[in-house]
């Protein structure tokens, strides 16, 4: 998964370990929300592209949306804020939107491929 970077080529936040204890939950928490206007999860269709959650349990997403005049642009960072907030153990959550990298079908995830019948 491409991750989003600043120009000195850093991420533009670090992505925590996959072994914190809340990380699978939180990808868990992702899988629940989906775009309207395409049947598979938010995740699988790579629209995550960063989780960080720091050592108080607090959880910072960076996402994207497969275009930028989606039409729910505006609801669904809550969406995924109210999936992920829901969790025990999740002191807070804030998710950060950005467009660069854009999208690509690249991103998604062979189950979101199969899904859609691309393979």
């Amino acid at each position: 998964m491409t991750q989003p970077q600043t120009t000195e080529g850093e991420p533009l936040i670090a992505p925590s370990s996959v072994d914190h204890p809340l990380y699978e939950s939180v990808v868990e928490a992702c899988r629940t929300v989906y775009d309207p206007e395409i049947p598979v999860n938010i995740f699988d269709l790579g629209l995550i592209y960063t989780i960080a959650i720091d050592d108080t349990n607090a959880v910072r997403i960076m996402m994207t949306l497969t275009a930028p005049g989606c039409p729910v642009a505006g609801e669904m960072p809550g969406w995924v804020a109210d999936a992920v907030s829901a969790l025990a153990g999740v002191r807070q959550v804030d998710v950060d939107m950005t467009f660069q990298p854009p999208w690509g079908m690249e991103m998604m995830s062979d189950e979101a491929r199969l899904e859609l019948g691309f393979i």
